[in-house]
């Protein structure tokens, strides 16, 4: 009996860690999990990264990307290149310390500026080929007038 009332309580506090029942269903079709964990910080875009040590090490931290990113909603559009690199370190484990309270020393090779993933979209850089053509398309000569 212990064991129901366990259950029940953490399906309450599901729900209530989302904002109800439609949160919950927003969540669990956005992210396609309904964790819930305590909140260790928000990037400067927008991320939220949560913390839950009940899970399994691996799955113990995850990131609820932002809506809206520069001016783009990005709901349906998330990529792991919008966590910047602080965050990545914290979210594999390679840390234990958040960046919140233990920020990233600053080096010369690290980028200040964290630039996202750009393939796949019309902003990639395509080079422009300097080779020549193996095949050459067919011109017809022109026609002579009489």
């Amino acid at each position: 009996m212990a064991e129901y009332v366990q259950v029940a309580r953490r399906a309450v506090g599901q729900l209530g860690g989302h904002g109800g029942i439609r949160g919950l269903l927003y969540q669990l079709l956005r992210v396609n999990d309904v964790k819930t964990g305590a909140l260790v910080g928000v990037d400067k875009y927008g991320n939220k990264y949560y913390e839950d040590n009940r899970y399994f090490f691996g799955r113990h931290r995850w990131v609820i990307y932002t809506e809206e990113m520069n001016g783009k909603r990005t709901v349906w559009e998330v990529d792991g290149s919008m966590v910047p690199p602080e965050w990545h370190r914290w979210l594999h484990c390679m840390t234990a310390d958040p960046p919140t309270t233990h920020p990233l020393q600053p080096r010369k090779f690290i980028w200040q500026d964290h630039r996202f993933n750009l393939s796949g979209t019309a902003a990639q850089y395509v080079p422009f080929s300097t080779t020549r053509k193996k095949v050459h398309e067919w011109v017809p000569p022109p026609l002579s007038s009489k």
